[in-house]
């Protein structure tokens, strides 16, 4: 062998070994940035995530003058004392249904739930074994990997907005961020959002505008305060939620630590850090000022004692600019116990209440009953439910905000379509039964009662002929029967010609121009229907009485 047949073998045998000794390096190096950090103290923790966030420092900065800014002027103040003269302006309680909208990159793998981001992390759920076995080990193919896939390409703000329309809501609210910690919007504070990445597009801004020229309110719901922990599991083992690199994305991920006893506010000792509660002040502070929104909804953990304090801030400054954009003050949704009542408006997920509540509230529900964002194989509810729903929520002093969960492209389910629709139908000829009312004395009559409280809604027996709702507008009362009876005939008790009692003058079927024969005697009015096919899903006499 010649010295430079030799001198080039050495050469390429010394260059294989670099090569090899970088693809070790780069193994290890692998292996240990998505090797479990679950031990590791919550303050370096955090501190991985302040500083993959520290780009935008300035940024947050300027957000936070501007609430501080907005609250010395007034006239709301950061604290419960003032926040509590907030009172549900009037076109809120008038419009009485809303489309809730759960949409974002969990909508990529449809599977389980709009929790796929968590779960897919935490070891033995029926998420982890299917990310497994349909994208590989969760350090190899992380959340962060299904945006890229998330694209929108059918997405159509206009054709939503007049679905939303034709379904009979009157103010649409978009979650803007979801506890994946991936911003639908056009976010000045994050590189994590739709406008940079996957669809490149101000998914929130686009669907602002649409709605408004619908003639729609228009709101957005924040659930990234509780981002803060969502991905904790992820750190109990190797995956890719380790990474610094990824830190700016998938947050401080700290384990969720709370008693399994109370409420979620009184038990939940979750390490948050003051920059975490700042950051999540200064998110919010864009939302308001990128899209005056009417609403912003709030998941529960807003409640948590370390962001508290932050909630007023943002609840001032939200009353005060919404005040500056319109003449109206906007609307807070919160749950359990996060805010005094009287500071914004009580909302109650998958659940309603037993009776009239004095103040305003909402209930939240998903037309799908598995999950809230899109999942392959969901089941649905009937537009005889929704709407059944809808009138004892309305006759309690409530409203109802449904939720729809749209494909990854875009696209709203056929079936979501039809409920919607039909829902629609039945609102374009009651609706004056619906929209603009007010409680009466009593909310119905009937053998029926709901199941009160969160996560029971379809735990409600089916209505019998005997069950009504009352709604009252100006000198009319609505009675709204939710089915109709087969002997032609209803009697409502509650109107019993009674000591004192009001005498009715006159009764008409809502929808129908057939004259309604009734008489009043002290077991309540009977009213003798009109020969005609029922009318669907529930019907509404109006009444008025003698002066």
């Amino acid at each position: 062998m010649s010295h430079h047949s030799r001198f080039l073998g050495q050469s390429i045998r010394g260059l294989a070994a670099v090569v090899l000794g970088l693809f070790a390096f780069s193994s290890v190096r692998a292996q240990d940035v998505t090797a479990p950090t679950a031990s590791q103290d919550p303050a370096i923790i955090d501190q991985a995530w302040q500083k993959a966030s520290s780009k935008y420092d300035s940024a947050r900065a300027a957000l936070l003058k501007d609430v501080d800014s907005a609250n010395a002027q007034g006239p709301f103040r950061a604290d419960w004392e003032s926040l509590q003269k907030f009172e549900a302006p009037d076109w809120y309680r008038d419009a009485k249904f809303g489309i809730f909208i759960h949409w974002g990159v969990y909508s990529v793998p449809s599977f389980g739930s709009e929790w796929y981001p968590r779960l897919m992390y935490q070891t033995g759920t029926p998420e982890f074994k299917h990310h497994i076995a349909t994208y590989g080990p969760q350090d190899k193919f992380g959340y962060k990997d299904f945006v890229p896939k998330f694209k929108a390409e059918r997405y159509d703000p206009a054709a939503w907005a007049e679905l939303f329309k034709k379904a009979g809501a009157k103010y649409v609210v978009p979650v803007a961020e979801h506890h994946d910690g991936f911003a639908m919007y056009d976010s000045g504070v994050s590189d994590w959002t739709a406008a940079k990445m996957g669809p490149h597009r101000d998914l929130i801004g686009d669907l602002a505008k649409a709605v408004r020229a619908a003639g729609l309110h228009f709101g957005v719901s924040s659930h990234r305060v509780e981002h803060n922990f969502f991905l904790g599991v992820g750190r109990t083992f190797s995956s890719d939620i380790n990474d610094p690199e990824y830190a700016a994305f998938y947050g401080p991920a700290h384990n969720w630590l709370n008693n399994k006893w109370g409420t979620p506010l009184d038990g939940d000792f979750t390490y948050v850090s003051q920059a975490w509660a700042n950051d999540w002040l200064a998110r919010s502070t864009e939302l308001v000022e990128k899209y005056h929104p009417d609403i912003v909804y709030f998941d529960w953990w807003i409640g948590q004692a370390s962001i508290r304090a932050n909630l007023t801030r943002f609840a001032a400054f939200y009353y005060n600019s919404s005040l500056k954009y319109g003449d109206h003050v906007g609307v807070i949704n919160y749950k359990d116990y996060a805010m005094n009542e009287h500071s914004g408006v009580l909302d109650l997920e998958r659940g309603q209440l037993g009776d009239i509540r004095p103040l305003h509230w909402q209930t939240d529900t998903s037309i799908s009953n598995k999950s809230w964002g899109y999942i392959q194989d969901d089941t649905f509810k009937s537009p005889q439910f929704v709407i059944h729903q809808l009138i004892d929520i309305v006759s309690k002093n409530g409203n109802l905000l449904l939720n729809i969960g749209p494909r990854s492209d875009g696209t709203i389910p056929d079936e979501v379509q039809r409920v919607l629709l039909d829902v629609g139908e039945w609102l374009n000829i009651n609706g004056e039964a619906i929209y603009g009312t007010r409680p009466w004395r009593t909310y119905g009559e009937g053998p029926t009662k709901v199941a009160a409280g969160s996560f029971h809604d379809t735990d409600t027996a089916n209505y019998t002929p005997e069950d009504f709702r009352f709604t009252t507008k100006g000198d009319v009362l609505y009675a709204i029967g939710l089915a109709w009876p087969g002997t032609g005939e209803a009697l409502i008790h509650s109107l019993a010609l009674t000591l004192g009692g009001k005498r009715v003058q006159s009764v008409s079927l809502v929808g129908s121009e057939t004259k309604v024969q009734f008489s009043q005697g002290p077991d309540g009015l009977r009213v003798v229907l009109p020969n005609l096919a029922p009318p669907k899903y529930a019907y509404a006499l109006r009444v008025r009485f003698e002066q």
